[in-house]
């Protein structure tokens, strides 16, 4: 028999099941690692290529057989495991709060498979884009410092503009999963008209978090091609690299700038969820 959770939220959630969790992870970080891997190897396969020699593509090609494997294995291992953590919640939200309305009551349950969710999902991801952006980073300082240097600001530069707007995605947040809270409420009693009026709300909701995404991973992206143009003119126009060094570098910034972008969507993930954390714990539906 399983413990209850005294709370609702990722960090109990992660001791309950730190077993479980934990496996996933680890299988993740050696495929990150060996996924990280890539871009230098096929570097140096081009230039063994050029040079007639065929012992770094051999190694390249048991490096990407070797990911497959882990990967693979990692995917099986995650359903099983996040699965039955779902079970388990779902069960325990339930005796929690059997008072509630029906309406609060599927809704939270949808609420807390957020919370695996982000475990399962974004969590996963979310580390990957860290070894990633540290492989990228160290790699990049080896080309040359200024490489790295240009991606350290432009990473402080994009937490700052997602910083400026933490607030106003928790707000809206919080005015989406109350009316999502209110829906099967107001489809018992709320007759045709009510329920027009409830989709035009979340509609109204869904508009406003989304233009306010649009308009912070605007500025984000600006800020990381900026850097991407940077290192691009600094590695052809300040030093004397080789064919594969070219690839190399170009390839880890790219590799920075889609890694980057789990951070700000992970922050908002986790704005969206400390509200959802508060709300699923409060013994009353709001209204």
């Amino acid at each position: 028999m399983l413990n209850p959770l005294s709370h609702f939220a990722l960090g109990p959630l992660f001791r309950r099941f730190w077993r479980r969790i934990g496996m996933t992870w680890a299988i993740l970080l050696v495929e990150t690692a060996l996924f990280a891997l890539v871009p230098l190897m096929i570097g140096r396969a081009i230039d063994g290529l050029l040079n007639g020699d065929q012992a770094q593509l051999i190694e390249l090609a048991a490096l990407l057989v070797a990911l497959v494997c882990v990967a693979v294995a990692r995917r099986v291992y995650d359903t099983r495991a996040y699965g039955s953590i779902r079970v388990a919640l779902g069960a325990q939200l339930a005796r929690r709060y059997p008072h509630l309305p029906v309406s609060a009551r599927t809704a939270r349950q949808d609420m807390a498979r957020e919370l695996v969710d982000f475990l399962e999902i974004q969590t996963p991801e979310l580390l990957t884009a860290v070894v990633q952006i540290v492989f990228a980073l160290i790699l990049l300082w080896v080309f040359h410092p200024m490489l790295a240097l240009s991606a350290i600001i432009a990473g402080v530069l994009m937490i700052a503009i997602y910083a400026a707007f933490h607030r106003r995605f928790f707000r809206l947040n919080a005015d989406l999963n109350q009316q999502k809270e209110r829906q099967v409420t107001i489809l018992t009693v709320g007759g045709g008209l009510g329920f027009i009026r409830h989709l035009r709300a979340l509609r109204r909701h869904e508009v406003r978090l989304s233009d306010t995404e649009a308009i912070v991973y605007g500025l984000i992206y600006l800020g990381l091609l900026a850097f991407i143009l940077f290192n691009i003119w600094f590695a052809a126009g300040l030093i004397e690299p080789s064919a594969g060094d070219i690839f190399s570098i170009v390839t880890y910034s790219t590799t920075f700038l889609e890694a980057s972008i789990a951070l700000p969507m992970a922050l908002q993930a986790l704005t969206r969820l400390s509200e959802i954390s508060r709300r699923i714990n409060s013994d009353i539906a709001e209204d």
